[in-house]
């Protein structure tokens, strides 16, 4: 990736762009000589912070946290750390903008894989390497997202999931299947894998809990290679919360549907850019698969 390429995707300024440019260069790679960065957004997550941290230690060197504007003792915590990098916003922004940090750092240091793990001990750490290695190039079909999933496994224990949850997951996920011609069976794993160079086409505006389905809408329209991986489900904390009012589901449900639809909006925008300038090398390069409604 370019420096051009680095300056269009980065677009955060002052203090923390300058954190994001300035933190330690990359030394975690796969036997296939893959540099990866494993990255956990967390906000006030002192309870599983270390917990957590000390598991994804086991199977990553590379470690990134994005502290969203904690206010319990997360960043004490993670001040007593010396195994990993740490970017914090000094309020909290959303989780869609702690992933986005996320991106901006892996792209910035030139990793050539991004693996995206929660902190509230839902995720195994021992899966890492599996997505990473789904990502090599060389593999017999490299992709550019593995997205864990806890519904890929047909056996999975699905009543383990709150059932609001459970409904509304399964409702956007068929959506987006059927508008985008995607084949997804979980549209909310955290647990992922991108290939860094996948990252820098899109471009996520979002800063909430429903960015990931921009990013799916993106994807769809950069006809990015997408494969999900089998992952447990595991709900430890059912009384944890959206927060404010999407913890109403009704709520959340049109939420996540201005987001979709306003990602649309976005890239019909600029696939007519792209139609205009006929120059073939526009910053937006895909379509939507014919399969879309």
């Amino acid at each position: 990736m370019s420096p051009q390429d680095i300056e269009t995707f980065v677009g955060t300024t002052g203090a923390l762009r300058s954190i994001i440019m300035s933190s330690p260069q990359p030394t975690n790679f796969t036997a296939a000589g893959l540099r990866f960065l494993t990255a956990l957004p967390v906000f006030n997550e002192e309870k599983h912070v270390d917990r957590v941290l000390d598991e994804v230690r086991k199977y990553a060197t590379d470690i990134l946290v994005v502290d969203d504007g904690s206010t319990d003792g997360t960043g004490a915590c993670l001040a007593e750390r010396d195994d990993i990098s740490v970017v914090t916003h000094e309020q909290n922004q959303g989780y869609g903008a702690a992933l986005k940090t996320a991106f901006e750092y892996a792209i910035v240091h030139r990793y050539d894989v991004l693996v995206t793990i929660d902190c509230d001990g839902q995720h195994e750490p021992q899966r890492i390497l599996a997505l990473v290695n789904a990502c090599d190039p060389n593999s017999n079909y490299p992709a550019d997202i593995v997205s864990g999933s806890r519904y890929l496994d047909p056996d999975a224990e699905v009543n383990k999931a709150p059932m609001d949850r459970r409904r509304i997951n399964l409702q956007i996920t068929e959506e987006l299947n059927c508008r985008f011609g995607l084949n997804l069976t979980d549209a909310f794993c955290g647990f992922k894998a991108y290939r860094v160079q996948a990252l820098a086409v899109l471009h996520p505006q979002e800063t909430g809990y429903a960015m990931p389905l921009e990013l799916w809408v993106q994807a769809a329209a950069h006809r990015l290679r997408i494969i999900e991986r089998s992952v447990p489900l595991v709900y430890l904390e059912e009384e944890r919360t959206f927060g404010g009012a999407l913890d109403d589901g009704d709520t959340r449900l049109r939420y996540y549907h201005r987001v979709i639809d306003r990602a649309m909006e976005a890239c019909q925008k600029a696939f007519a850019l792209q139609d205009e300038s006929k120059s073939g090398s526009g910053a937006f390069q895909g379509t939507f698969p014919e399969a879309c409604l």
